[in-house]
């Protein structure tokens, strides 16, 4: 069974505050490449419009999981839920 298959590859996370005119999106998602590397893409920002983007390389699909993992517990500790 292979680390994809347990751990997810792909995560949206949202944090909404009215009071603080707070509507934020959070997505990530690992992607192949051709060469047996991957990458972790992110796009964040206000719900409803474009967000910003950023793409993470990384030597293997485990890595990049391992880096999603840890991006998803950091935003989950500033109030982010899926």
């Amino acid at each position: 069974m292979g680390q994809l298959e347990v751990f997810p590859d792909r995560a949206y996370l949202r944090r909404k505050d009215p009071s603080r005119n707070m509507h934020r999106f959070y997505l990530m998602a690992v992607q192949r490449d051709l060469f047996g590397r991957a990458s972790l893409i992110r796009e964040w920002g206000r719900i409803g419009s474009p967000g910003k983007l950023c793409v993470e390389h990384h030597p293997d699909e485990g890595r990049a999981v391992d880096a999603l993992s840890a991006l998803m517990a950091a935003k989950r500790k500033r109030g982010y839920a899926s």
